[in-house]
């Protein structure tokens, strides 16, 4: 499940007295303890902090702590657009005979070897 930051945000600001943001953001074990010492309101202080700490962090470190595997796939992906780049360039660059074919094939495994 992708999670948002805005939506962590609110539910830290209402509900984080009683964890709601923790299970939110998949850490059940500290929304599960914000639930039974709710009644003493250390973790709504505790939530306040966590709600300051949300609204302040950035967009993507957000992304890189709560949704890692998308960070990962969308690096991935990326990372395969260059490859794909530098080996078009490399083709060029044989085909105008700016480097021999063993030059380009190898050069070409490297990149794919590097993907």
């Amino acid at each position: 499940m992708v999670k948002d930051r805005t939506v962590a945000i609110v539910l830290a600001f209402f509900l984080g007295g009683f964890g709601g943001h923790k299970f939110y953001l998949g850490n059940n074990l500290a929304g599960v303890l914000y639930l039974l010492f709710s009644w003493t309101l250390i973790p709504l202080l505790i939530a306040f902090f966590d709600f300051l700490g949300l609204l302040l962090m950035s967009e993507q470190a957000f992304q890189a702590q709560y949704n890692l595997g998308m960070l990962q796939s969308g690096h991935i992906l990326r990372a395969a657009k260059d490859v794909t780049g530098a080996i078009g360039d490399l083709k060029k660059l044989y085909d105008i005979g700016a480097i021999t074919a063993e030059e380009y094939e190898e050069k070409r495994q490297k990149l794919l070897r590097d993907l």
